[in-house]
């Protein structure tokens, strides 16, 4: 049972499709800015801090789950096209037709069915849950702006009111009459184009990782635009390439390095390398027996298996050791409590023979002595890099760039006073 946890926990925390890292390294993020602004400018830059890193991350995180939730529970319903259908299901026909055939159960069927009718309609409804979802979440981000913008004016001018009894105003003109917009003008002539969804955009739907992406563009784009005042420019601009390195691209290539770094094979998913399963596999002869079956498929077919052979492979061997692990990791998505496979749900081919070869890889690496050690390593490996990797990227999000932002805030000239406290002080001093 703990073993089993633990393998979901290093499992989650080295995916790179789950939302589960990006939050740990956002909360790191936030908790690191809020603090660095409470040191910058006390409570009144810390509170607009909070609600800025926070509130985003609430519409972030929840936003497009949120909005796609309500799209399966009303267009969805009212058509009558099961949600859980995926559309990549429609690009091949022979798998298609094969997963009408295999499904688990007569619902299932026919749900797949009604949804392969008009495969048009069915690939457009997908494509406009994915922009309706990304859409209205950029749009309740834009009104956080909003609300932000004003009730931090209006926090400093109470913060000032408060303190008018201890010292008297300030007289000097500190600020010019117009508070610059950081980026005023650059999108003047700058006309609406339509969004395409086609193509490599796919990949952005199915992947909840890339999804963010799309509203984390608008974010930073949104955030950099409206920026009112050169200070609140040069934060969001360091905040922005850090979230987009450490957040996005970093985990990736410090992934990448790990695993060539490593002396024994770790590309497998936690799930795998920590199951007893694997450790059986071995020692029974099975995990061999199953990578002959796989590789010599082609044998018996006389020719190169296609991405039908290997579907028909999948469904047709279910003790296959492959096929288990591909169900463990979720490579091959099943019903709930049940090994039994959803055909409504798209099955990578090239994912699962990715699974295969890195199998593969990890059996020929194997000592013919001493299995329980070798996995043992490959274990502890598996997890260093998965912490090295998490650690990295909290720390720099969290540590690294709220002290560069505090540093700007000493290094360049007239920045160091919250930029925010000095409009409220002229827009007082004018009202008076």
């Amino acid at each position: 049972m703990i073993s089993g946890i633990t393998s979901q926990i290093y499992s989650t925390l080295g995916s790179n499709t789950s939302l589960v890292p990006l939050a740990i390294k956002d909360i790191a993020n936030s908790s690191g800015l809020t603090l660095g602004s409470y040191i910058t400018g006390k409570d009144v830059e810390s509170k607009d801090r909070f609600i800025d890193e926070f509130g985003t991350q609430a519409i972030w995180l929840g936003g497009i789950p949120f909005f796609k939730k309500i799209t399966d529970l009303t267009l969805y319903k009212l058509l009558g096209i099961d949600p859980k259908f995926d559309v990549r299901n429609l690009k091949n026909k022979d798998i298609l037709a094969k997963a009408i055939e295999k499904a688990p159960t007569e619902k299932i069927r026919q749900s797949i069915i009604k949804a392969a009718k008009n495969p048009k309609f069915t690939k457009n409804l997908a494509l406009g849950k994915f922009a309706f979802s990304t859409v209205a979440a950029i749009c309740t981000y834009t009104g956080l702006t909003r609300f932000r913008q004003n009730y931090r004016l209006k926090e400093a001018k109470e913060k000032l009111k408060q303190n008018s009894n201890r010292k008297p105003p300030l007289q000097a003109n500190i600020l010019p009459q117009k508070t610059p917009n950081a980026f005023e003008g650059v999108h003047k002539d700058k006309k609406d184009k339509n969004i395409s969804f086609g193509g490599a955009m796919q990949e952005f739907m199915f992947n909840p990782a890339k999804n963010m992406m799309l509203l984390d563009g608008a974010i930073t784009e949104e955030r950099l635009r409206n920026s009112q005042s050169t200070q609140e420019f040069i934060n969001y601009t360091i905040k922005e390439a850090g979230t987009w390195a450490f957040m996005y691209f970093a985990g990736d290539i410090i992934r990448k390095h790990l695993e060539n770094k490593s002396k024994v094979p770790i590309e497998l998913d936690s799930r795998i390398i920590e199951s007893k399963d694997l450790k059986n596999a071995f020692k029974l002869g099975t995990l061999k027996a199953s990578l002959d079956d796989f590789n010599n498929l082609g044998n018996k077919l006389q020719r190169t298996p296609t991405d039908l052979d290997i579907y028909n492979f999948i469904h047709e061997n279910p003790d296959n050791f492959i096929v288990k692990m591909a169900k463990k990791a979720e490579v091959i998505k099943t019903l709930k409590k049940s090994e039994a496979i959803d055909t409504r749900a798209y099955l990578d081919i090239e994912e699962f023979k990715g699974l295969k070869a890195n199998l593969e890889k990890l059996y020929n690496k194997a000592p013919k002595n001493n299995v329980d050690s070798y996995l043992k390593q490959v274990i502890r490996s598996k997890r260093g890099a998965v912490l090295k990797n998490m650690g990295i990227c909290v720390g720099a999000l969290g540590i690294a760039v709220p002290l560069l932002m505090i540093a700007m805030r000493y290094i360049l000239p007239n920045n160091k006073e919250y930029k925010v406290m000095e409009q409220a002080k002229k827009e007082t001093q004018q009202a008076a």
